[in-house]
């Protein structure tokens, strides 16, 4: 198992938006230089609210960067706990309103009906990713790649060949509707991975992550396990 990555740390966590936001803007900007477009991919929750505050403020040529998510929660996208909701709000705004926005939602009843026209809307953009900033849940969760107690599902994730898939609704403390997520492959193709992790109780358990184990159990650690695209953790305990 690999543990190499890259940490970068902040004394708040509106300080580590702020150093994330020009970091990921500075390769969005060299990958519009090099192939003329980027592709990000950004997930929800609460951390990521003032890093897409800050994002949107970066200069950019918004209009030639595509923004999709690493995993949406299968409920309508005007309610609260929609991820989309919360990059149409802290994400596209101002100049960053023009970039485009790839939904992960259908008017399907259930991700499952659902998968197939996403898989043709994922499989359209260009990857790899420029970039993807994926959370760390309480539970060792990234997308909607949550613990599970058999290690022949998540090979049967790992080995997808898809770039979404459906999941059934996690236990409290998550919220509790079904999801689609995109799977370990396809979050995988991208040319840089970073994990944003806020709060004093998000070091012990990246710590966990980094020494060797099981995914099915703590699958944060999916991200350590492979040495084919970099690793950035910011983190900051406060």
């Amino acid at each position: 198992m690999s543990t190499a990555y890259e940490l970068h740390e902040a004394d708040s966590a509106n300080t580590l938006a702020q150093q994330l936001a020009a970091w990921v803007a500075t390769r969005l900007a060299d990958d519009l230089a090099r192939r003329g477009q980027a592709l990000l991919v950004v997930s929800g929750g609460s951390t990521p609210v003032p890093f897409f505050q800050a994002l949107c403020r970066q200069s950019l040529d918004w209009s030639r960067v595509t923004i999709t998510l690493a995993d949406e929660r299968w409920v309508g996208t005007d309610d609260p706990r929609s991820n989309e909701r919360l990059v149409r709000e802290h994400l596209l705004q101002g100049a960053a309103a023009c970039a485009e926005f790839v939904s992960l939602t259908t008017v399907d009843e259930t991700p499952s009906q659902g998968c197939s026209a996403l898989e043709a809307r994922l499989s359209a953009l260009a990857w790899p990713a420029t970039v993807t900033v994926l959370g760390m849940g309480a539970d060792g969760h990234t997308a909607s790649l949550f613990p599970v107690a058999d290690e022949r599902v998540w090979r049967q994730w790992a080995e997808l060949p898809t770039r979404c898939m459906p999941v059934g609704a996690p236990a409290e403390p998550n919220v509790p509707v079904p999801r689609l997520s995109l799977t370990p492959r396809c979050l995988l193709d991208s040319q840089v991975l970073v994990v944003h992790a806020t709060g004093a109780a998000k070091w012990p358990l990246w710590q966990q992550a980094v020494q060797p184990g099981e995914c099915h159990t703590l699958p944060i650690r999916f991200v350590l396990a492979q040495t084919a695209v970099p690793v950035h953790l910011f983190y900051s305990g406060s």
